[in-house]
């Protein structure tokens, strides 16, 4: 049963008056969808016909075909309303003038992630930025935080560390909707953007995503579950790292190892494979892409058992940490470029900086770490209540 209604729903259920004869972009991917899988790109058309006059696409291209990151993808024409489809992943991650001339008003309908390795906040960050300078409005359709609006993990994003996949102060785990997120930089970093949120209804902070009685689209290829989505906050550290973060498998970043990884070492250093609120349970797989492509892995799958107490970022920070102090020397940082960066460390980028990556290496006391982060997180949670919506 649907418990929550999505922005784009309350959209066509009360069209506002002030998108009426305005020239209409969409930004948006395969999970901008109502609960009957109904495409938002088709209900703005039905509501709004001949409105619509460009369509925009994030990372992964407007059809989430494109697996990896770094792949870009190219601009192109939309065969059933013959409108241009302008990508923010290709040639440009910035909405260029020419773009933003074609419309008055740009509609923004993405899933997020939850988190702040995913480069779908910076591309509305910079369609606010693209808006104000260009004086047009943003209407953003609101959809939930996958991994809900309550838990907040993390250190904060440091100025060095700024990049496509973390351009602002946030945790690893910032607890907030693509429009609360949107508010809080359009105000706090003074964009200036005439922004609006369109909210859903029915939801609560402390839904996950299979709490919503929503359907999951895959917001990005290796998001495919739910579940995926609930690993991710941590499991995207391998990505900085030559362990197989599981892509090229079923089950992406809820898989994890390298043919190197001895399981029984990892389980050793750790104490067992039970970690608050999930189970490690070792497993072998061959990617059929990516890192260690045609090689056999030795790793685990995460088992989350209680996402109550399930902390993502600290928990795969620990499982780096492992992976370390038991394969020194075969275990290696990934090397730039990695999201458009071609110098910085892609694991300082994802961590938002450089001193933790010393510390995890050093297998410095985490728990005493992640209490160093403690100010900056509740400072963050404070500035950013009042923008909640929900």
């Amino acid at each position: 049963m649907t418990l929550v209604t999505t922005g784009v729903e309350n959209l066509v259920s009360h069209p506002p008056e002030y998108l009426k004869n305005r020239r209409l972009g969409l930004l948006c991917n395969p999970a901008s969808v109502d609960h009957r899988f109904q495409h938002a790109r088709d209900l703005v058309h039905q509501i709004f016909p001949g409105q619509l006059t460009a369509l925009f696409s994030p990372q992964h291209g407007f059809f989430a075909e494109k697996q990896d990151n770094m792949i870009e993808s190219d601009n192109f024409y939309d065969p059933l309303l013959n409108i241009p489809v302008f990508s923010l992943y290709g040639a440009t991650r910035i909405p260029t003038a020419q773009m933003m001339d074609a419309i008055d008003v740009l509609i923004i309908d993405l899933m997020d992630a939850g988190t702040r390795v995913y480069t779908f906040t910076s591309t509305v960050s910079y369609c606010l930025e693209a808006a104000a300078a260009g004086k047009k409005e943003v209407v953003i359709l609101d959809r939930p935080n996958p991994v809900n609006g309550v838990q907040t993990e993390g250190n904060c994003l440091e100025p060095a560390a700024k990049s496509f996949v973390g351009r602002y102060p946030l945790p690893m785990r910032h607890g907030l909707t693509m429009g609360e997120y949107a508010r809080w930089i359009n105000e706090k970093f003074e964009i200036h953007c005439r922004l609006k949120v369109i909210p859903m209804s029915g939801w609560r902070r402390s839904m996950y995503f299979q709490d919503t009685g929503l359907p999951w689209v895959l917001p990005s290829p290796n998001l495919p579950t739910p579940a995926s989505a609930m690993v991710y906050p941590g499991q995207v550290l391998w990505e900085g790292t030559n362990v197989s973060e599981g892509r090229g498998t079923a089950l992406p970043f809820e898989l994890f190892g390298a043919p190197y990884v001895d399981c029984h070492r990892i389980l050793d250093f750790l104490g067992g494979p039970a970690l608050p609120g999930a189970i490690l349970r070792p497993a072998a797989f061959e990617p059929v892409a990516n890192k260690w492509a045609g090689r056999l892995c030795r790793g685990f799958q995460i088992h989350i058992t209680d996402p109550s107490r399930f902390a993502p970022y600290f928990t795969s920070l620990r499982l780096l940490q492992a992976v370390i102090a038991c394969h020194r020397s075969d275990f290696a940082w990934k090397q730039p470029p990695y999201e458009y960066e071609w110098e910085k460390l892609p694991v300082d980028l994802i961590l938002g900086s450089t001193g933790l990556r010393q510390q995890i290496e050093q297998l410095a006391d985490l728990a005493a770490v992640r209490e160093e982060w403690t100010g900056e997180l509740d400072a963050f949670c404070r500035s950013t209540v009042p923008f909640h919506l929900y």
